[in-house]
């Protein structure tokens, strides 16, 4: 059989075990993302500006300028995306690389 065909086989018993309530040794997590993060803190740690920021990650400035005077909360799925942004700059940029 192809490792594809592994793969899918393993990941349906693993699919079986979690319905059955059986999840030891399964990787199961939950991700927490904060309420808040200080997106100015996080551009101004990469020494960027505003308008920098946004180009480097396709972020639209007017929404960046809004979360950092805090006239606005990003949005979950963005909270996420700043957190990967302070953490490892690199990832986004060359998954945005990847992607054009």
């Amino acid at each position: 059989m192809s490792k594809m065909g592994d793969d899918l086989i393993e990941a349906m018993a693993e699919a079986v075990a979690y319905m059955d309530g059986k999840t030891k040794g399964l990787v199961t997590h939950e991700v927490l993302v904060p309420d808040d993060v200080d997106v100015a803190a996080i551009r101004k740690g990469l020494g960027l500006t505003r308008s920098a920021f946004c180009r480097r990650f396709g972020l639209d400035i007017r929404a960046v300028q809004e979360w950092e005077q805090k006239r606005r909360r990003p949005d979950r799925a963005a909270r996420a995306l700043m957190l990967v942004i302070k953490h490892n700059p690199q990832a986004v940029e060359a998954a945005l690389h990847d992607a054009a």
